[in-house]
């Protein structure tokens, strides 16, 4: 049993690795434009409105994020219909900036957080952290998908996914017509 859901995480790994690496990349620069605007905003022009400069510093982040993982991260599963998958995008974005939000929002209204740093820490770390998990699952499942069904190197990704991986039992002496032979010490 152990065997089998070792094997079952190496497959895993192997399939998203480099979908996970791109989209880790893709997702440190929006960080860091997300974290730069945040902090310009809740230090200059919106000082009174944190959730709102989490929400626009995220939207900008977004519009990043969309482009980069549309034409770098997974360009082998963008959907033919870009504005289905625009929609979808922002849709699970929106979601995903709700939980950045809705830890700011914990933060400043419960627990009475009001430095930028500590804003920074709920909305940039934190919140990011769930929301980028959210996100990359999302978006493998339903955002950029259309390709996969067309490219026969995902055929068996669901069965991966899935758990359903075929596996190679080794053939024992007795299945074989060949008799056991003996170990010399040579």
């Amino acid at each position: 049993m152990l065997r089998n859901i070792t094997d079952r995480i190496v497959a895993l790994v192997k399939l998203l690795w480099r979908e996970v690496a791109k989209f880790g990349v893709v997702g440190g620069i929006g960080f860091f434009i997300d974290t730069g605007i945040f902090l310009w905003l809740i230090t200059g022009p919106m000082e009174d409105s944190a959730v709102k400069a989490k929400i626009v510093a995220t939207a900008v982040a977004t519009a990043f994020s969309w482009v980069a993982n549309r034409y770098w991260t997974f360009r082998n599963r963008r959907q033919s219909n870009a504005v289905r998958e625009l929609v979808l995008f922002l849709v699970m974005n929106g979601i995903g900036a709700g939980i950045q939000a809705g830890f700011v929002f914990i933060a400043k209204y419960f627990l009475g957080i009001s430095s930028a740093g500590g804003m920074v820490l709920f909305g940039n770390v934190i919140g990011l952290a769930f929301a980028t998990i959210f996100r990359f699952i999302s978006y493998r499942l339903w955002v950029f998908t259309e390709a996969v069904e067309a490219d026969p190197a995902t055929v068996h990704d669901s069965d991966i996914l899935t758990g359903a991986i075929p596996s190679v039992e080794a053939a024992t002496d007795s299945e074989t017509d060949e008799e056991p032979r003996e170990q010399t010490g040579t």
